[in-house]
């Protein structure tokens, strides 16, 4: 017997009970398809993240006042041992391979313009804050330069916040009232989007003084540093750290995170969800073995004439083995491709309705996915298989 006469006798072995080998099939489909959703949802969230989080620059340092550990949080809500301030962001530029200084100061407000007003977050920012968080100007020009302890009645407009106010109309030259201040338009940034649920585009940006001013604070909630290249990051990062405790009576009572630092802990979180789901995964396809155990078993005791038939006109027990083997693994592969096909349109459809859902089906996942089928298969097919090719050949025949 070929191999593809031995295919073709499988094929019909096992559509003779299709309900029945449909059913083994489904338990390992079920488990590849529970593979892809997850594999997908887990590797379309990793590529969301690096792609939001690198859109500022791969060399932008974060810093914000109070360590983790200790929950400090600006503003109201809290406070620090020292504040951020101002100065301490200007300190900052004395550090070697220091490109950009950037303060931050927010909070939400109405700002009104064009017969119209809309309450959305202000950035009170330096006038470094384009080129350090790579954001373009589609008209005019950001903030001037100027001393950012001093208080400026200039404002930005973000694309959305720009177009709801003035509609067609070019806002530049013209003031807008924010918290009741007015200030003057000098420019419109381009569309940059979303970033993790912040619409970037429905903001404005005034002078970092004026924002702290018109909010009543006196500490910045964030300052932000980029480093001239990615490997000057890890020194800037350590000059930041002691020019800042010096500052601060050595305490270390701030937060530096850099993008590598942000990046690996959310690598390693993915990571920790990956071994979850591939138990998950495995549970599935455990039990989709199972079933396949389960019906081979039962497969063999109900072909017992037909494996003495077999046995009796001479073919091999390893021939016979390999039969009852190569039905498991048909068995599981079917189940693997219903698995993949299942996982696709859900993905498909997932896609379809939300839109804004990161779904990335990676290539290693649907290997992955069918390597594992062929191994349940195997795995499950083992012992039916050499029950079957142990059985006495007149024994088996004596008992059909």
């Amino acid at each position: 017997m070929d191999l593809i006469e031995l295919i073709r006798f499988v094929v019909a072995a096992l559509g003779g009970h299709r309900l029945r080998s449909f059913l083994s099939a489904l338990g390992v489909g079920i488990g590849v398809t529970a593979v892809i959703l997850l594999t997908s949802l887990g590797e379309g969230t990793r590529d969301y993240i690096v792609t939001q989080s690198t859109q500022f620059g791969t060399t932008l340092i974060g810093i914000n006042p109070g360590k983790v550990k200790t929950v400090g949080m600006p503003g109201v809500l809290g406070g620090t041992t020292h504040k951020l301030t101002i100065d301490d962001a200007e300190a900052l530029r004395r550090i070697p391979e220091v490109d950009e200084v950037v303060p931050v100061a927010f909070g939400q407000a109405e700002v009104e313009g064009g017969g119209r007003g809309r309450a959305v977050f202000i950035y009170g920012v330096g006038w470094e804050a384009a080129a350090a968080w790579r954001f373009n100007v589609s008209q005019g020009s950001f903030l001037p330069r100027m001393d950012p302890n001093r208080r400026g009645s200039f404002a930005v407009l973000g694309a959305k916040l720009a177009r709801e106010l003035f509609g067609d109309g070019s806002p530049l030259g013209r003031r807008v009232r924010i918290g009741g201040a007015s200030f003057l338009v000098t420019g419109v940034m381009e569309p940059k989007g979303q970033l993790l649920g912040f619409d970037l585009d429905d903001t404005a940006f005034i002078p970092v003084a004026s924002a702290m001013d018109l909010f009543n604070i006196d500490e910045l909630h964030e300052i932000d540093v980029v480093a001239a290249s990615s490997e000057a990051i890890e020194p800037v990062a350590e000059g930041i750290r002691r020019l800042l405790m010096e500052r601060h009576r050595g305490e270390e009572d701030f937060t530096i995170t850099t993008q590598t630092e942000m990046l690996d802990t959310f690598g390693r979180v993915i990571s920790m969800i990956t071994i979850a789901v591939s138990g998950i995964a495995g549970i599935s396809l455990f039990v989709g073995a199972m079933g396949i155990l389960t019906i081979m078993w039962i497969s063999v005791h109900e072909r017992t004439g037909e494996i003495g038939l077999l046995r009796a006109i001479g073919v091999p027990r390893r021939m016979v083995q390999l039969i009852f083997l190569l039905e498991a693994v048909v068995l599981a592969f079917a189940g693997g491709v219903i698995g993949l096909a299942a996982g696709f349109s859900v993905t498909a459809v997932l896609r379809a309705t939300v839109p804004g859902m990161p779904m990335s089906t990676p290539v290693e996942a649907v290997a992955a996915a069918l390597v594992m089928s062929l191994v349940v298969g195997v795995v499950s097919g083992v012992a039916p298989a050499r029950r079957a090719a142990r059985l006495d050949p007149i024994e088996a025949l004596r008992a059909e």
